[in-house]
């Protein structure tokens, strides 16, 4: 299941909501020390992108391995239980997505039949509340590609192995590493 668009369409957003939010919170720094101004509408825009920033962010630690994990118990056991224990794992986790998604979705249709508008932004209050059942579907995805891998043995866990991934960058002097034959 080829899902490149995805990855890279992911990727830009949130490159794009860093850079926005940090251009934001820059130019509200300058303006109130500087200028003694301020954007009443900036900290709102902020917290509105930082919001869609944890949103996707999720799903994307979910797609490189990097959200951490105990897994002390699950190393113990034998491949064939490890398989199965973070199938269960990955399945748990797509329920939870799916119960957020699903609450989120009724949240979003609740705040558009409400029609209030933001605070300082005149946008419906449901358009940056829209990251919510996005994110979720998008975390859904991205533990069923997990668990497709764990179920086609293409993957043993379900989180990522910090250890591995550190030992492989690092020499007891602190150089790095070199191939050795």
């Amino acid at each position: 299941m080829k899902l490149d668009w995805i990855n890279r369409l992911e990727e830009v957003l949130i490159a794009l909501l860093l850079t926005v939010m940090t251009l934001i919170t820059f130019t509200q720094v300058v303006a109130r020390y500087v200028f003694n101004y301020s954007f009443v509408w900036a900290l709102e825009l902020v917290t509105f992108l930082f919001g869609g920033l944890i949103f996707l962010g999720i799903a994307y630690g979910v797609r490189v391995g990097s959200h951490i994990g105990v897994d002390a118990l699950v190393k113990n056991l034998s491949p064939a239980r490890a398989r199965a224990v973070g199938a269960l794992a990955a399945v748990l986790c797509m329920v939870y997505a799916g119960i957020v998604f699903v609450g989120g979705w009724i949240y979003v249709a609740k705040m558009v039949e409400i029609g209030i508008e933001a605070q300082d932004i005149p946008i419906p209050q449901w358009v940056p509340r829209l990251v919510l059942p996005v994110g979720f579907a998008l975390l859904f995805l991205r533990f069923g590609e997990v668990l497709y891998r764990i179920l086609t043995g293409k993957e043993a866990h379900l989180l990522g192995d910090e250890v591995k991934d550190a030992l492989k960058h690092r020499t007891d002097d602190g150089s790095p590493p070199q191939n050795r034959a």
